[in-house]
């Protein structure tokens, strides 16, 4: 045995009861339940103590209008859908209508198939209704989801934010414990690198949008950081930065960040030996649209060869997300110092 649909309750408002009468008789026969208001009145009081699928509504009434009728309904929150009944020449009221917040509309006559044409315009109304009413709760609870998931990322971010910060502050207590050496400075160049990735954490969950991240205030933060890093080992006096507003996505602010961590390392490492002393200058330039340049520069005493020496595990580091950037670095002998370049991709405006 299988559950039969619910009757659609239809509210007819119309001042002509004998016209009511024959629609009454006609619908329910269709399977509709009528209720009958006799004006626009007993009609909006009937809607608002009671609950109707559909409304048919008469233009002419006294009183309040149909028109009149119709501009209340639709104020109501969430009202049945409206189907407008109109005498066969008030095409321009039936116009009027619809552009007043009714459904749809059909022309008042005696004909043998105006309730036929009158009980599917009604189907219609209500299907019409049900899916513009179904599209708006899908539309609600998508926007739900994706601010839960949006909230969820904030908050993931935020804890890998924290947990690379404890990282990095295990590190440096484990490097303090160490005397100078290669171990020491190894585990000094591994706190760098996370810290230039929990970084790029910690600006996505402080900001309102997690797919990006803003290049410029990203790195003048890193800078300031690895420069209060740096000066403990004195060779770096002072860092500079400059850098247009330049959006990157995160997983390329990361690679970045970690690239300008590496080269800052290379400066104090192999620019200024022994007592020697000096500034870095960093700055990002646009050179045409698509690509831009991250240049650091020193004063120092220059390379001999194409790459710094060391155990060449940074060199390493760098080119490989260099290449996950369609980018390359390059070294450069200048008159005073090192130039090092970074190309790579990223939308910004020439200079």
């Amino acid at each position: 045995m299988t559950d039969r649909a619910p009757q659609p309750r239809l509210l007819y408002i119309d001042d002509d009861d004998g016209f009511a009468r024959l629609l009454s008789r006609a619908l329910t026969r269709m399977g509709f339940v009528v209720t009958h208001a006799p004006d626009g009145a007993s009609g909006l009081a009937r809607l608002e103590a009671g609950t109707f699928d559909v409304i048919a509504l008469d233009h002419y009434m006294p009183g309040l209008s149909g028109e009149q009728t119709l501009e209340k309904i639709v104020a109501m929150p969430a009202p049945p859908p409206v189907v407008y009944v109109t005498a066969s020449d008030e095409t321009q009221v039936a116009v009027s209508a619809l552009k007043s917040g009714a459904a749809d509309y059909v022309i008042k006559d005696m004909g043998a198939g105006f309730f036929d044409l009158l009980a599917e315009i009604l189907r219609q109304a209500m299907e019409g209704d049900r899916l513009r009413r179904a599209e708006q709760a899908a539309q609600i609870e998508v926007a739900a989801a994706r601010e839960r998931a949006e909230v969820l990322l904030i908050e993931v971010n935020h804890r890998v934010a924290n947990s690379l910060t404890l990282v990095v502050s295990m590190a440096h207590l484990q490097a303090a414990a160490l005397p100078p050496g290669e171990a020491k400075q190894a585990i000094e160049d591994f706190a760098n690198r996370v810290y230039a990735i929990a970084q790029v954490h910690k600006r996505l969950y402080t900001s309102q949008d997690i797919r990006a991240v803003q290049l410029d205030t990203y790195l003048a933060e890193l800078v300031r950081d690895l420069h209060r890093s740096v000066t403990s080992q004195k060779a770096i006096t002072r860092i500079t930065f400059d850098c247009p507003p330049l959006s990157v996505s995160t997983d390329r602010a990361i690679s970045i960040g970690v690239i300008l961590s590496e080269l800052i390392t290379n400066v104090t490492k192999y620019a200024y030996p022994g007592e020697r002393r000096g500034e870095v200058r960093v700055r990002i330039l646009c050179d045409d649209s698509g690509v831009a340049r991250l240049e650091v520069d020193d004063d120092g005493v220059g390379i001999s060869g194409d790459t710094p020496t060391g155990t060449g595990l940074g060199t390493q580091v760098m080119d490989a997300l260099a290449h996950g950037l369609s980018g390359r670095i390059e070294l450069s002998r200048r008159d005073r110092g090192t130039r090092a370049t970074l190309h790579f991709e990223a939308n910004c405006v020439p200079d």
